[in-house]
């Protein structure tokens, strides 16, 4: 499978390669910037991700992308779709803590729904979050994304679904 190569007016989006394994390091071992990702997580389990964000292509027929800062030439995080076992189809992103504040996760969310609509013709994008991820929340209001229900998750817990 080839994966797609996305751009925007300062990103590039692209297949995760171990190219963004020290990315993946920073943000996963990072305390607070990983809390709402599961981590912290050790280095193998960054690697780990790492290798389940490329799998996922493989298996599922989407993913997610490394972002790419186009001035800088480094992975700064990542955007695009992801799905656990049992939980429901998500737009999903994170950005290194360096990078929050400059649109980056605006600029390359936009660019991923529009492939996913446009490309891969699904009738839906969403998201979710818990509900005390107040910058996720924010994010997808910007985006343009309205509640369209509150489910109970895999996990146990509760969560507002959004529709873009």
């Amino acid at each position: 499978m080839k994966i797609p190569f996305l751009e925007t007016q300062r990103l590039e989006l692209s297949a995760p390669s171990q190219d963004a394994l020290s990315a993946y390091i920073e943000f996963y071992t990072n305390k607070e910037a990983s809390h709402f990702y599961g981590g912290p997580l050790t280095i193998e389990q960054s690697w780990n991700r790492l290798k389940a964000d490329l799998g996922s292509w493989y298996l599922s027929g989407f993913g997610v992308w490394a972002i790419n800062e186009k001035h800088s030439g480094q992975v700064i995080g990542t955007c695009g779709f992801w799905k656990g076992k049992d939980w429901p189809k998500e737009l999903t992103w994170w950005l290194l803590p360096s990078a929050q504040k400059k649109g980056y996760a605006i600029e390359a969310s936009m660019a991923a729904i529009d492939y996913a609509y446009n490309q891969l013709h699904w009738s839906s994008v969403e998201t979710y979050m818990n509900d005390d991820n107040v910058a996720a929340r924010n994010l997808t209001i910007k985006l343009g994304g309205t509640k369209t229900r509150r489910m109970k998750f895999p996990d146990g817990l509760e969560r507002d679904v959004y529709k873009f």
